[in-house]
């Protein structure tokens, strides 16, 4: 029997099928309210670190209170609820998706950097898909992020 894989093995792997500028994957601690973000493709500006509290406001309320797949196509669509929107905007970022995993509830959420546009209907439905392909390994790897 072999071992699983690494939840940063299973991480890296989906962005490099799914692309993006900038590929993070977040765990979060519903109970405690905390998350963690569990990998990046751009360690320098944006670590995997310890914790931090949930953020609260209507980011939350739709992507991890809802489980609803967040999509801003331009910079100005994502700045009203990332404080940090002009730092993914100087590492040539101008588009956002963060989409939940669910496990009964919103466990993650993987969240992909592109370019101004690069979320279409169709590419948002095909890298849903992909995570849902996948999701038996990606919650496997979330459980297994120490937080």
């Amino acid at each position: 029997m072999t071992a699983p894989r690494s939840a940063d093995a299973v991480f890296a792997d989906l962005h490099k099928v799914i692309g993006g500028r900038l590929f993070t994957v977040t765990v979060l601690d519903r109970a405690a309210g905390l998350a963690r973000r569990a990998y990046s493709s751009d360690p320098e500006a944006y670590p995997v670190s310890g914790t931090k509290p949930m953020a609260q406001g209507a980011w939350t309320g739709m992507v991890v209170e809802r489980g609803e797949t967040f999509v801003a196509n331009t910079v100005a669509e994502f700045a009203i609820y990332f404080p940090d929107h002009a730092l993914i905007e100087s590492l040539g970022c101008q588009s956002a998706l963060n989409v939940p995993v669910l496990e009964g509830e919103v466990i993650g959420t993987v969240n992909i950097l592109d370019a101004e546009h690069a979320f279409t209907p169709a590419r948002v439905t095909e890298i849903q898909g992909i995570l849902s392909a996948q999701s038996v390994d990606l919650v496997n790897a979330l459980r297994r992020v120490q937080l």
